[in-house]
């Protein structure tokens, strides 16, 4: 016996009534010791190991479907299949399955298993012939089988009696014969009674019967019967449908005629399943399992046989990255190719493994480049659900191609660009298509699922890979709109252009979210460029947005930063006097009891709670009299106790090891200048907008009437210019600048810098600080429910 011949798939029944695929093996009938019976053995063809070990049960129903599937329960809501390579095979195993059973293996089924109350009443019933008595096939018959049908469904016994007899009488034929009868006389009594028997024998969940119903010359006799429902006024026109509206494409020219008869009838059968069907009831569920095998395999087959068409592939591939293919033909090609990838998911994992690699060697991922940058929405939608396929499939073959780019190209038509680009310019009002793209990077920018060897971290080269050159494209947007210094003109008319642009409120939320992501897991490469870019700053200027969502989207970022607790976050949060956004924001908020002010709490009380020494201090050195005033919760008073204690440590510690009251020894002095005073070694880059603003400008001009982007342009302009005058500036000791020009820090401990007024609040008055530089400040007046 050759091994191609009991050559297997193992499936399941998953919760979802789909099938999922166990891998390929090769199966024996054995009897195993340990459960003193014949049993069904997979073993896997990669590694031997068992996938699967099934006694044979005298009380399990086995079925044999399409020749080559055997299906059976095991228990409550576990199904399993065996799907064979080779009919020789399955009718082997079939054999032996009811040799054990002491079935005749000419039937289709060893047993249905029924419940006592179901045999009793069979017992009651004479057993006068193996097959239910069908009625003659005869219009005034009609009614009669009708009721026949309807009432066996209840009964599993009687269930395959029907089926073998309306198999063996060569009934179905006759039925679908009557139909035209009927329809050509306008009979609608008939018709109906047609539609109940066409239904119900569907019901039978009986795959032979398909095999009859859906070949080519009674299908569509099929799908007339169900267009006659007798709760319809007037029926339905499915074959109208089928025949004249839709339409079979052929990008390519299909020559196989076989695959051609099976793509007909996939979908013909999966319309009957999705269309005319009603949604099945509770009762009904379990009816129509075999009618979704039935379109599973076949997918499968399709699939299969695409895929060893080689020829077929690559006239595909040729034709879509051909530049003389024109755009409607492209966007056959590129549907195709969106539908092909759909029915893979019906694949093994191996199968599915070696069907990607084919794709990606007939050249996907380029073709997907130039796609993608289309003008037409549906093709750029189709090209993003293939692209979506490939990442979720294998994320590092999508890396590994986006690696290879910069030596042959430029940094706007990186594939990784394009996508970032696509998001970017979404121009959904609820940007459907950019929330899905932002999923893909974040999967593609995730540290978890890059593979590491002997020879190369994948992690290493694609994080620095996609900080060169990808950042400064997806932060083009938040750095171009968190430009400026809050005092400068452009600044100005930039907030109130965007103020109640919700779209980019959006867009600005999902970067940082990404950005967010990005801190969580890339550590170093993200501390880099949050430094150099003193992206934290840009990113505060949102708690002045009036959409909530985006402020508690940018205290969100920074609530990561602090979660690190990492000293140079710290160290650079503090020269920046970065909480003084955060303090302005809660104070703007006053009493009301929002999600915006827990979160905001709970960033302090983290800091409390952790004891992260340097915040401390510097919240209580500069922002404890705008502070003490809010008692409703004792996270402040804590911080002022935790400053306290401290100092009283530090107090102890010099005096313990204080001899007399001459000068500090040596070691002591070398303590206390031990500062934070090298601002050589953590000099913040003073690298301006230059970089970025002609990106986010042609980004802008692809959202078509979206945005005003002539306005938008002048106002980017403007905001250069000023970055451009403002790029030389330097501090009063030569050194580089911690906070770019743009952006003046406001130095801790330096009350020349920031103002303290009373603002009046409904329970008791409370001092906020007030930066000089805050000349726009924008109110959240309502509270968001997601945070």
């Amino acid at each position: 016996m050759s091994d191609t011949r009991r050559r297997v798939k193992v499936y399941t029944l998953n919760e979802d009534r789909q099938w999922d695929d166990r891998g390929t093996g090769h199966v024996s009938s054995t009897f195993v010791e340990q459960v003193k019976g014949i049993s069904l053995l997979v073993r896997a063809e990669s590694d031997g190991s068992l996938l699967l070990e099934s006694k044979i049960s005298p009380n399990t129903a086995y079925q044999k479907q399409q020749d080559t599937l055997i299906v059976w329960s095991e228990a409550d809501n576990y199904d399993l299949a065996l799907s064979f390579q080779e009919k020789a095979g399955c009718d082997e195993i079939w054999e032996k399955i009811c040799q054990v059973q002491g079935k005749d293996p000419a039937l289709d089924i060893t047993q249905d298993p029924i419940d006592e109350s179901e045999e009793e009443r069979f017992e009651e019933i004479p057993e006068t012939s193996h097959l239910v008595e069908l009625p003659p096939c005869e219009l005034s018959r009609l009614e009669e089988i009708a009721d026949l049908v309807t009432s066996v469904l209840s009964s599993p016994i009687r269930r395959e009696k029907l089926a073998l007899a309306l198999m063996s009488e060569g009934y179905i034929k006759k039925l679908l014969g009557l139909f035209r009868v009927c329809e050509d006389l306008d009979n609608r009594e008939g018709l109906h009674h047609l539609y109940e028997i066409v239904r119900g024998v569907l019901f039978l969940n009986k795959a032979a019967l398909f095999e009859v119903m859906f070949s080519d010359d009674c299908i569509m006799d099929v799908v007339g019967c169900l267009e006659y429902d007798p709760a319809l006024v007037q029926p339905k026109r499915h074959r109208e449908f089928l025949t004249k509206t839709a339409k079979f494409k052929e990008v390519i020219p299909i020559t196989d005629s076989e695959l051609r008869q099976k793509i007909h009838q996939t979908y013909r059968v999966q319309y009957i399943q999705d269309i005319i069907l009603p949604t099945p009831s509770v009762f009904e569920e379990n009816f129509l399992s075999t009618l979704t095998s039935f379109i599973f395999f076949n997918k499968v087959e399709i699939v299969s046989m695409l895929q060893e068409d080689e020829k077929f592939l690559t006239e595909v591939f040729a034709q879509l990255t051909d530049e003389g293919t024109d755009d409607s033909k492209r966007r056959e090609l590129v549907n195709f190719v969106k539908e092909f990838c759909a029915f893979s998911q019906t694949l093994q994992p191996q199968n599915r493994d070696a069907f990607f690699k084919t794709l990606a060697n007939l050249g996907i991922l380029p073709a997907l480049e130039i796609v993608m940058g289309m003008d037409d929405l549906q093709v750029r939608a189709a090209a993003t659900d293939i692209f979506s396929y490939l990442v979720e499939f294998s994320p590092s073959m999508v890396r590994e191609f986006v690696m290879q780019e910069p030596q042959q190209t430029d940094d706007d038509v990186l594939l990784i660009n394009v996508v970032i680009k696509q998001m970017i310019c979404d121009s959904d009002p609820e940007l459907g298509g950019a929330v899905q793209l932002m999923g893909l990077l974040r999967t593609l920018i995730d540290p978890e699922n890059m593979l590491a060897s002997t020879n190369k971290t994948e992690k290493t080269e694609f994080l620095s890979f996609f900080y060169k050159y990808c950042m400064h494209v997806l932060t083009a947007p938040l750095l171009a709109n968190t430009a400026h210094d809050k005092n400068s003109k452009a600044f100005i008319l930039l907030c109130l252009f965007c103020a109640d642009n919700f779209q980019t409120a959006q867009l600005l939320a999902l970067i940082l979210e990404l950005l967010t992501f990005c801190v969580e897991h890339h550590t170093y490469h993200i501390k880099t460029y949050i430094m150099n870019k003193d992206l934290l700053r840009r990113v505060l200027v949102l708690m002045n947005s009036k959409h909530t969502f985006l402020a508690l989207c940018a205290l969100r970022f920074m609530r990561r930063i602090i979660g690190l607790k990492d000293e140079y976050y710290n160290r650079y949060i503090i020269k920046g006097n970065l909480f003084e956004p955060v303090i302005n924001a809660l104070l703007d908020n006053g009493t009301r009891y929002n999600l915006l002010n827990s979160a905001i709490i709970e960033l302090f009380e983290f800091i409390k709670v952790e004891d992260i020494k340097s915040l401390i201090a510097h919240i209580v050195d500069n922002f404890y009299k705008a502070l003490e005033s809010i008692e409703y919760v004792q996270t402040f008073k804590g911080l002022k106790g935790r400053y306290e204690q401290e100092k009283d440590r530090q107090s102890q510690r010099l005096n313990r090891y204080r001899r007399d009251a001459r000068s500090l020894d040596k070691d002591e002095e070398l303590w206390f200048n031990d500062d934070e005073d090298d601002d050589d070694g953590e000099a913040v880059d003073k690298r301006m907008e230059d970089d970025f603003s002609d990106s986010y400008g042609k980004y802008m001009e692809a959202k078509k009437g979206k945005l005003h982007v002539p306005f938008l342009s002048w106002i980017l302009t403007v905001c250069s210019a000023g970055a451009a005058n403002g790029s030389n500036g330097a501090n009063n000791n030569g050194k580089a600048a911690v906070i770019p020009p743009s952006s003046p820090a406001v130095t801790p401990n330096n009350s020349s810098t920031s103002s303290v007024k009373t603002v009046a609040l409904p329970a008791t008055p409370v001092v906020k600080v007030i930066s000089t530089n805050s000349a726009v400040k924008m109110r959240s007046e309502s509270p968001v429910s997601l945070f």
